[in-house]
């Protein structure tokens, strides 16, 4: 990393000569089924700041997609990582035993909003939505096939997973038929309510009633629904947080007819939002948790979290090979101790809370801001073209993300037309802020 103190830094305008040379190559060798946001070849990174390979410095206000919410190489974690590396890499949880599993599961357990609760480790958040909808189906013994999810989710990539998304046709063409029995209903989105609304907590009245009178009342029998399935705060869907009524109705919903809640926390969680869950912010416990992203500090790591009656599948039912790698439970504990010891909660519900204000007030200037809504450093900023009809200003976001890059701030963007404000924990008030002042200054040109 450069000693250089003036962050962002542009040397050369990105992509500079060696991005190209790299991006040229990555083309030819790997498969292009990704989403680049913008021609950023990253050589190294620390907290908040990250340096490219031709020497440019920029603030990072995407967390490398939620997973660095303790900052890049946070000491704490490399220092966790060298330790156990040298003592123990891998001997497969799934046949054997050791002990940093044990502490780490405890350490996770004590945070967990469900417990009394058991763990599974895996390796990533779609296995975690794997496992999550097994155990689930696997608690009622395969008498209650179906899974009800909402559009607009991101639940991963791989079949089970991809079953349930619904943020974007292109994540699902070409790959049906799906896992059957799985059912999708809308999601209050108080911004845009599938609903005729008038507030937002109507909004979350309307999906519960749809969803009992026409999903379970003509549709498939509550008796058969295993599990209702949802992110708190949707992300790739748009970082949509739904009324606050919302998920109490849901949980009391689900507790008439039996059906378990499993509450995907891939991105939301881990003091993302400042509480260690998302779903703590409703006040309401889930049935099973699935996490991953941030919960190992930049390592593989995914967890199902569930109360420990619903944790129940019979041995050789369901493993990993290298789901609890020990290298990740030591960094995944470390984190933990960090959030903790820098009281990064406290740090993030603070700042979230005027940074939603910041936007809010500027929105009174910018026409282009339609929508301004988050908790602690989950926060969206819908891109409208005219406020009456709400019409996504999609083109708009794309030349922000692309300016913003120029000018040394990696954000991105959500759902159709929104900007995605998600930086590390750590980054220092001062950086953060000169971040936004730049994704400020790009936003007024671009509405003038």
């Amino acid at each position: 990393m450069s000693r250089e103190t003036s962050v962002p830094l542009i040397r050369v305008e990105p992509p500079g000569p060696k991005a190209k040379e790299i991006v040229e190559r990555d083309h030819e060798l790997l498969m292009q089924s990704f989403v680049r946001w913008y021609p950023l070849v990253v050589k190294t990174a620390k907290g908040a700041i990250v340096e490219d390979v031709d020497g440019n410095l920029y603030i990072d206000m995407n967390s490398g997609l939620a997973v660095g919410n303790v900052g890049h190489t946070h000491p704490k974690i490399v220092e966790a990582i060298k330790r156990q590396a040298e003592k123990l890499i891998h001997f497969s949880l799934t046949d054997f035993y050791y002990e940093e599993a044990v502490i780490a599961a405890g350490k996770l357990v004590g945070i967990a909003p469900n417990s009394p609760a058991k763990v599974f480790f895996a390796n990533s958040g779609a296995e975690t939505i794997e496992g999550s909808l097994k155990i689930a189906r696997g608690y009622f013994e395969g008498k209650r096939p179906y899974i009800i999810g909402f559009l607009g989710a991101f639940h991963g990539r791989t079949m089970g997973a991809l079953s349930i998304t619904s943020s974007k046709p292109v994540q699902r063409r070409y790959f049906s038929p799906l896992v059957p029995n799985i059912i999708h209903v809308p999601y209050p989105y108080p911004y845009r309510c599938p609903f005729k609304a008038e507030t937002p907590e109507e909004c979350g009245e309307q999906v519960i009633a749809y969803i009992e009178d026409w999903i379970l009342g003509k549709l498939v029998d509550p008796n058969e629904v295993a599990a209702f399935i949802f992110e708190p705060i949707q992300g790739e869907g748009g970082y949509v947080v739904p009324p606050e009524n919302f998920f109490p109705k849901l949980r009391s919903l689900a507790d008439k007819h039996g059906i378990l809640l499993i509450d995907d926390e891939v991105q939301a969680g881990f003091g993302r939002t400042g509480k260690w869950f998302a779903i703590e912010h409703w006040g309401i416990k889930p049935d099973i948790i699935a996490s991953a992203k941030a919960i190992a500090g930049g390592l593989p790591l995914g967890a199902i979290i569930g109360r420990r009656e619903v944790m129940s599948l019979p041995g050789g039912s369901h493993a990993s090979t290298f789901g609890g790698n020990p290298v990740a439970l030591a960094a995944m504990s470390a984190v933990i101790d960090v959030i903790k010891e820098e009281k990064l909660l406290d740090k993030v519900s603070r700042l979230g809370g005027e940074i939603i204000k910041y936007f809010k007030d500027l929105s009174n200037e910018i026409s282009l801001i339609g929508d301004v809504r988050g908790k602690g450093f989950m926060i969206g900023v819908e891109l409208v073209k005219d406020r009456d009809t709400k019409t996504p200003a999609k083109e708009e976001l794309a030349e922000l993300i692309t300016r913003s890059f120029k000018k040394g701030v990696l954000v991105i963007g959500a759902g159709v037309s929104t900007i995605r404000i998600a930086p590390p924990l750590v980054i220092e008030e001062e950086l953060l802020w000169k971040g936004l002042e730049i994704i400020t200054d790009i936003l007024k040109d671009i509405s003038r």
